[in-house]
């Protein structure tokens, strides 16, 4: 069995066709379709059911593919600690909520980049429950996340405390709120804590919510509240320069639901490199 066969069964399966798998890998159809033949033969399980629209990964498919990334990622540390002579290098792929790349990462990476000219720093944002799922599945090297964590397979270190706070448009005070009928939330995807912690408080008030409105970046979030379009949760940090310049207004919250914590998460079973060591380095370096 070859890294490269389980390389195309992972396409074919998250893709759902052997064609688009082809496309994506660069290679013939055809190639996809014998190589998915020879795996099956050398594991003698059928993987794939065929379809007309494409293929559905079977039972024994589902089982095999977690695997797949263990093994990728094991070959992949392999390289890496072959060619790691001490002086950080290679990619680095980190994972951050947006609150945090925007007010939190943005001044450390340039000091980063100048320590560790030879790392590529690659950032995604999303949110805490997408994050712990890629950093769990091996496509993350590490993530900045809601905290506290609790999975078997994780380590975890504290980055920051944080104040969060209610923000809405200048003219509401904390206590219209419960007098605003169909009162909407504006929030990014199901996931964010963030935003779970939004709707309990808000549930809890005895307030009636409308659909949420999901946004995709901050500057969207804070846009849709200053306009009067809902309320948001968000640290204050975060919002400072929107309160400062009047566009919204931040409301304290009790220290229970205002104190929230970012931790940076990593697999426990990974090789540490020495860029990864770098970026430790400078977390707990940082003013």
């Amino acid at each position: 069995m070859y890294l490269s066969d389980l390389k195309v069964f992972e396409a074919v399966l998250r893709l759902g066709s052997m064609s688009r798998a082809a496309s994506e890998l660069g290679t013939a159809q055809s190639n996809v379709t014998t190589r998915i033949q020879v795996l099956e033969g050398k594991l003698g399980i059928s993987l794939f059911e065929r379809h007309a629209r494409g293929v559905a990964p079977t039972p024994a498919a589902r089982r095999v593919l977690p695997y797949v990334a263990r093994l990728a990622k094991l070959a992949a540390d392999a390289r890496a600690a072959a060619r790691d002579d001490g002086v950080p290098n290679g990619t680095l792929l980190i994972g951050s909520l947006e609150t945090t790349t925007a007010s939190r990462l943005s001044p450390l990476l340039p000091r980063f980049a100048k320590a560790c000219p030879n790392v590529r720093l690659a950032i995604t944002t999303g949110t805490t429950t997408r994050l712990l799922n890629e950093v769990i599945e091996y496509r993350l090297d590490g993530a900045f996340v809601a905290g506290p964590v609790d999975h078997p397979d994780l380590h975890q270190r504290p980055f920051v405390r944080e104040e969060l706070v209610l923000v809405t448009t200048p003219s509401i005070r904390t206590k219209d709120l419960t007098s605003i009928e169909g009162l909407k939330m504006i929030v990014f995807q199901i996931g964010c804590s963030y935003r779970q912690r939004l709707e309990t408080m808000l549930i809890e008030m005895g307030i009636t919510l409308s659909e949420p409105q999901e946004l995709g970046s901050l500057d969207a979030i804070i846009s849709c509240v200053s306009a009067g379009l809902g309320v948001t949760l968000m640290p204050r940090g975060v919002i400072a320069t929107a309160v400062r310049d009047g566009r919204v207004a931040a409301h304290a919250l009790p220290l229970s639901r205002a104190a929230v914590e970012t931790v940076f998460v990593w697999r426990k079973d990974v090789y540490i490199s020495s860029a990864m060591t770098a970026l430790f380095d400078l977390i707990e370096s940082r003013p």
